[in-house]
């Protein structure tokens, strides 16, 4: 059997903003909207990074309950970046507009460089660098 994770959906309360999170702080695209027969003309939103529309999807489902994510509670969607500083960046960024959860800590591989931010709705998103994951990855293999 072939298995392929293809993406996630979450139900959010505010569209709009968790769109625009996620557009600025990961640089996803809308790929495609939707309004489907009895969800009252609201939207539903497919976003992706460039270049990889056919691997893996967020979807945004309007009308969610708001999230009260525990600071104890690390559930999280994770994010590569290219380098210490773009987590840095993102993390100075985070700070300015009052949404960082984690400041910037290096951690023994496999976790690497990373920071926390809360996106609009509540959910933790990680910004890492330095795993055997994303970007730079073969640069850090055991």
């Amino acid at each position: 059997m072939t298995i392929s994770l293809t993406h996630i959906a979450l139900h959010v309360k505010d569209l709009r903003a968790c769109v625009e999170f996620y557009q600025q702080y990961a640089g996803f695209n809308i790929i495609r909207e939707r309004r489907p027969p009895g969800m009252g003309g609201k939207r539903i939103v497919w976003m992706a990074e460039t270049g990889k529309e056919q691997d893996f999807i967020l979807v945004m489902l309007p009308g969610g309950p708001e999230k009260h994510q525990q600071m104890n509670d690390f559930s999280h969607l994770g994010f590569a970046m290219t380098s210490k500083a773009a987590v840095d960046d993102i993390a100075r960024r985070a700070e300015q507009d009052g949404i960082l959860v984690w400041p910037c800590k290096q951690e023994p591989f496999p976790v690497g460089y990373y920071c926390g931010v809360k996106d609009p709705d509540g959910n933790f998103v990680e910004f890492s660098y330095g795993q055997p994951l994303g970007p730079g990855a073969e640069q850090h293999r055991d």
